[in-house]
């Protein structure tokens, strides 16, 4: 009898039993599944039998906004997005909620940038046109609009962004139903899904990842990153704490700012925006290393009162940052020890073992996609990146977590987010002198 490889493979994972699956795969079962399989499951069970059971309360805090009906600031800071205004500023325009103004900052754009917004403000598509003729950063654009807006609340969006018809009206309704709440974010999905796989990755990552984990903290209440792409803030709370401070990560410093003032934070779900993901995965890795050293930089240094007991110490808070840090560079140091152990303890029965963990994580992404498009506004257009789902073991389990630890080890050692392009240099050097 001739013997195939999945014979020899089947035979010896029912020879050895669960307990061998379980001893190769204990960060599996141990760390990864309890927290990002089981506990979102439940906790999105959960979220949606309460959301359908305060359904009434949400419509009657709708009721509230149409009746008060306040003016509703919508800033974008960017620089050269021309390509890409017309379409933010249609969306804006289009949306069921109607009392908007809307504040463009053109951060020192050498595009076409200026004379389309120019050519808006003509137009009265928009109200108001700011220009930094030299590069400031986000952080001083946005404050720059926060300093010229008008309105009760203040939408800030990325200048490359788009809305569904009800995104503004939607995010800005949990204000309306906990008058405690101090900010909320929006959900952003990628509008150029289909555009190569780099997109594709991402585009099931923003779903599965960045949206489920934002609507499991914020049940939770331990929600820490609204996101500068789509988050609404109420502008008494901004001004405040003196707006954005320099980043990257201004999104979550802002954020852990209005946790620590002792406002709630929410996740809006429903309320949907569309941007364009990076189209390569050399953009893609400066960005991540971007977005991960914030990490270091906010949680660790910046904010590192909240671990210490104090006065004002609150455990919700502290388990915000704190699951942060754990389920990301925590897990990330064991997981490189849990690797380096298969590899020199199992080195003979790889060819088994790492067909068995595609199949594992393989089965857990595929179920988590399942959920998602159940609760996906636009599955049908979604559903279709399901044949990306064998991969997502590569992106998140190799791909990612490489990228996130060299920007910890960048950061911790060398501090290279006060080095990073993204801001001018004077800035960073100010915000490094400042502690920032």
């Amino acid at each position: 009898m001739i013997y195939t490889f999945w014979d020899e493979f089947f035979w010896y994972w029912y020879s050895n039993g669960f307990e061998k699956v379980f001893y190769i795969f204990w960060y599996f079962f141990l760390l990864e599944a309890p927290r990002f399989l089981l506990m979102d499951l439940v906790v999105l069970f959960a979220y949606y039998r309460s959301r359908h059971k305060k359904a009434k309360i949400f419509e009657e805090a709708r009721q509230k906004l149409l009746f008060e009906n306040p003016l509703i600031s919508v800033i974008a800071p960017g620089k050269n997005e021309g390509e890409h205004i017309y379409k933010l500023v249609d969306s804006i325009n289009k949306q069921s909620y109607s009392n908007i103004e809307i504040i463009i900052v053109d951060d020192g754009s050498d595009d076409d940038t200026a004379t389309i917004c120019r050519s808006l403000l003509n137009n009265g598509f928009i109200d108001v046109f700011l220009r930094n003729d030299v590069r400031g950063g986000k952080a001083s654009a946005a404050n720059l609009a926060l300093r010229y807006s008008k309105g009760k609340y203040i939408v800030h969006l990325d200048a490359d962004t788009s809305f569904d018809e009800y995104a503004i009206e939607r995010i800005i309704i949990p204000f309306y139903v906990d008058e405690n709440t101090g900010a909320v974010g929006g959900n952003i999905k990628a509008r150029n899904q289909d555009y190569n796989i780099a997109t594709s990755l991402q585009a099931i990552e923003y779903m599965q990842t960045i949206s489920v984990g934002r609507v499991v903290t914020s049940y939770l209440g331990i929600y820490k990153i609204v996101s500068g792409a789509f988050g609404a803030f109420r502008k008494d709370i901004i001004e405040r704490i003196g707006g954005w401070d320099i980043g990257p990560g201004l999104d979550g410093d802002i954020t852990v700012k209005i946790r620590k003032m002792g406002y709630n934070i929410a996740f809006e779900p429903t309320a949907v925006g569309l941007t364009n993901v990076p189209n390569s995965f050399k953009k893609l890795s400066k960005q991540r290393l971007r977005w991960n050293k914030s990490l270091v930089r906010f949680r660790l240094r910046k904010h590192a009162d909240l671990f210490k007991p104090q006065a004002s110490f609150n455990f919700s808070n502290f388990f915000a940052v704190f699951e942060n840090v754990f389920f990301n560079l925590i897990l990330d140091v064991i997981w490189f020890f849990y690797i380096l152990q298969i590899i020199i303890v199992n080195v003979d029965y790889l060819a088994f073992i790492i067909p068995l963990k595609i199949m594992i994580y393989g089965t857990a992404s595929f179920i988590q996609f399942l959920v998602v498009m159940a609760m996906s506004e636009r599955w049908k257009t979604e559903f279709k990146l399901v044949v990306y789902i064998p991969l997502m073991m590569i992106y998140n389990g190799y791909y990612m977590r490489i990228i996130r630890t060299m920007a910890y080890i960048k950061e911790i050692f060398f501090y290279s987010s006060y080095k990073d392009p993204w801001n001018p240099i004077k800035s960073s050097n100010k915000a490094k002198e400042y502690g920032l």
